[in-house]
């Protein structure tokens, strides 16, 4: 069904993006890429490298070779047969359990900013798209990355709302952290994300909106359904 579709999903973090489009992506029997696995990736390397990572206002100036350091950081995606869902796996290491922690998410905004990584991933993401069919979600998908996207996608919720569904999450995962750091997290994100000089955070022109504040996700599946059904995309 629809091989060849690309649908984009962008939005704001916590949103529960990368939720909805691996089910999309499992209903259409087609690919799912998180592009914002990438970059968590390339903060996690970083970090275990002591590779510096600028704030916002050091990002013009500040002199290091981030391309020398790029060459050494393969990406790729592995299915895992037991869930039947994409991980990542960085220089042949699955790191999936490493890159979703608090830590990782107070750098990867800083990170996802420099132009050279910026400019890598998305090479690597469009080289996704040239194989087929897939469901790719992230900040610039349907502006940077894809901007021919057959589909797009703009998730938004509430910024409270989604610090609660992010606070829920970690605590289940035996995070310990108040909800007050994940609020912070929450707003600083978006504000560097919508602010980056880099594809910054914003919506397509022809990007359709889904605000999830008070949508269960299978109400949210069946939105993206319905606009699926809609295109008239070759198989």
């Amino acid at each position: 069904m629809q091989s060849r579709i690309i649908i984009a999903i962008d939005g704001f973090s916590s949103c529960g993006k990368s939720t909805v489009a691996k089910a999309i992506a499992k209903r259409l029997s087609i690919k799912y890429i998180d592009s914002g696995a990438m970059y968590r990736a390339v903060t996690l390397y970083f970090m275990r490298n002591d590779i510096p990572i600028p704030d916002p206002e050091e990002l013009n100036d500040f002199p290091f070779d981030y391309l020398s350091v790029l060459a050494d950081i393969n990406i790729t995606f592995k299915v895992n047969p037991e869930t039947g869902l994409s991980e990542v796996i960085l220089n042949g290491e699955n790191i999936e359990q490493f890159i979703r922690s608090m830590e990782i998410s107070e750098q990867v905004s800083h990170v996802s900013a420099i132009k050279a990584v910026r400019k890598k991933m998305v090479e690597l993401q469009q080289r996704e798209g040239n194989h087929g069919g897939l469901v790719m979600d992230g900040r610039d998908i349907g502006t940077t990355v894809f901007p021919n996207a057959d589909l797009k996608i703009f998730m938004k919720a509430d910024p409270m709302i989604r610090a609660e569904r992010r606070f829920k999450e970690l605590v289940a995962k035996g995070v310990e952290i108040t909800i007050e750091e994940v609020i912070s997290n929450v707003v600083g994100r978006d504000y560097e994300d919508s602010h980056r000089v880099e594809s910054p955070l914003r919506k397509a022109d022809d990007a359709i909106v889904l605000d999830n504040s008070h949508l269960n996700q299978e109400e949210q599946v069946d939105f993206v359904v319905k606009e699926i059904e809609k295109l008239k995309v070759g198989c």
